[in-house]
């Protein structure tokens, strides 16, 4: 008699090394991600939130609204193996929310992605034209067409998808906690988007301090889950982010 093993799919919990991304870029975006994003709209908290205020604040400090803006891009593009992540443990019984939650995120990721870029534009131009030129210009320039603005919707429908996935195959836990980070997750939809937005009102706030409840206790335990790197490659991840820093810089 021939025995055969049948196997169901892998738990969710179960780190495994031919998940893409993988754990370990997984775990430190969903840590990373949301914390960034909130340490960069609490470092321009004081500046007005539209763009005649950024702009004139990125004239008074240039520094520091640079960093704010390059903190929140970061975290930004950190949210894509997060949500990867988040929605991997959704898919094990609820691949249907897990396919429609992680491509509506991912699609709006990019369209904040775009808006960050346009942003350092128009620092740029306050650089080389003067505050009152650079305000004029994007004055006349904001309602411009352009095909990311196609994605707006996702940028906020996306996390209530995810989160109502998250819910529904307990991702996040069961019981009252998990209730209430998938609740928190969901208030990411409430972060304004948009070229040139502070985000430092009560209602941005709330939705940034959602998403760390949500993803960052999710991230510790992915860590801990997942088996010790090689030694080469941390060396080797180590290394290499100094070198393409460099030579991004100098090409």
């Amino acid at each position: 008699m021939i025995h055969m093993a049948i196997t169901g799919p892998p738990r969710a919990s179960s780190p495994d090394r031919t998940t893409l991304p993988g754990p370990w870029v997984e775990g430190v975006s969903l840590i990373l991600g949301p914390l960034l994003l909130l340490a960069g709209v609490l470092a321009r908290i004081e500046a007005n939130d539209f763009f005649p205020g950024q702009l004139a604040a990125y004239a008074a400090q240039p520094g520091r609204m640079a960093l704010s803006y390059g903190l929140f891009a970061t975290g930004t593009v950190l949210l894509w193996p997060a949500a990867t992540s988040l929605s991997r443990r959704i898919g094990v019984s609820h691949p249907g929310w897990a396919r429609w939650g992680i491509t509506l995120v991912v699609l709006g990721l990019s369209g904040r992605v775009f808006h960050a870029g346009v942003s350092h534009l128009a620092f740029q131009m306050v650089d080389t034209l003067g505050l009152e030129a650079a305000q004029k210009a994007v004055s006349d320039t904001y309602g411009a067409f352009h095909v990311f603005k196609a994605v707006n919707v996702f940028i906020m429908t996306g996390w209530i998808v995810l989160a109502v996935g998250a819910f529904r195959a307990r991702a996040l836990g069961a019981g009252p906690a998990g209730i209430t980070r998938c609740a928190a997750l969901a208030l990411a939809a409430g972060l304004p988007l948009g070229v040139l937005k502070g985000s430092g009102d009560p209602i941005s706030l709330a939705a940034l301090l959602g998403l760390a409840l949500a993803l960052v206790p999710l991230g510790v335990a992915v860590l801990k889950e997942a088996p010790l790197p090689r030694w080469w490659a941390v060396a080797l991840t180590v290394a290499l982010i100094p070198v393409a820093f460099f030579l991004g810089v100098s090409g």
